[in-house]
């Protein structure tokens, strides 16, 4: 956060019509936010300044490739990063998302879902800091006590299987967040093998029965379909 605690976006765009679209629209709504229009004046911006809250990146630009920024910025910042890219095909979604981004947005997009994606990115950053040991995560009717492994919807208590509990806290730990197959995978299983996928699948089909208010119209698990899975912030 910038030092009068309001965050600063860093609009990385090498289009300027683009460029000008986005940040107009965080003036509108209030938002400070600096540009830059290639991947080098981006880390340039980044490695310089401590009050940069997010970053919207595109991945097409002329210096140097997205991901590849989004892995350098990784290196030594958590920093969310939504990306605002005309790719549309999965294997790039998943390859920024693996990368470390912690969203993806297609061109052509509409400038209220990027509002939107922004403020999910900024409200996560209130649940980024190390938790005491006894901590309590709360999402609407949802609650989890990370320190007794006890899941309650609206006041009852969940019981899950280890499996579906590892989900749910993964998930539950990266709000907002887009997490890929491959993610979830390794850090539930231990490796990211493709036959265990359909085993996900099965997975995430019972913890949202058991969840969901209505499995049928989840509120709390999101499918991004061919790329991974999110847990929603409900109010």
């Amino acid at each position: 956060m910038s030092a009068s605690n309001e965050p600063v976006i860093l609009v990385v765009e090498d289009d300027p019509a683009v460029r000008n679209l986005v940040s107009t629209a965080l003036d509108v709504h209030g938002y400070a936010h600096r540009e830059a229009p290639t991947a080098t004046a981006a880390l340039m911006e980044l490695t310089c300044a401590s009050d940069i809250s997010l970053v919207i990146l595109d991945l097409g630009l002329p210096d140097r490739d997205g991901v590849e920024v989004i892995g350098a910025l990784r290196g030594w910042s958590r920093t969310p990063v939504i990306v605002l890219s005309a790719r549309q095909e999965d294997a790039d979604k998943v390859a920024a998302l693996d990368a470390g981004a912690d969203d993806y947005l297609t061109k052509p997009f509409s400038v209220e879902e990027l509002l939107a994606r922004v403020r999910v990115a900024l409200r996560r950053l209130a649940y980024d800091e190390p938790a005491p040991a006894a901590e309590v995560y709360r999402n609407g009717g949802l609650a989890i006590d990370f320190d007794s492994h006890v899941v309650t919807r609206d006041g009852a208590e969940v019981h899950l299987t280890p499996i579906e509990y590892k989900l749910l806290a993964l998930l539950a730990r990266n709000t907002g967040k887009v997490l890929t197959h491959n993610y979830i995978l390794k850090e539930v299983w231990g490796q990211a093998l493709a036959s265990d996928l359909p085993s996900l699948r099965v997975f995430m089909a019972t913890l949202r029965k058991k969840i969901e208010p209505d499995s049928a119209t989840p509120c709390y698990l999101q499918t991004h379909v061919g790329v991974g899975y999110r847990m929603l912030r409900v109010e």
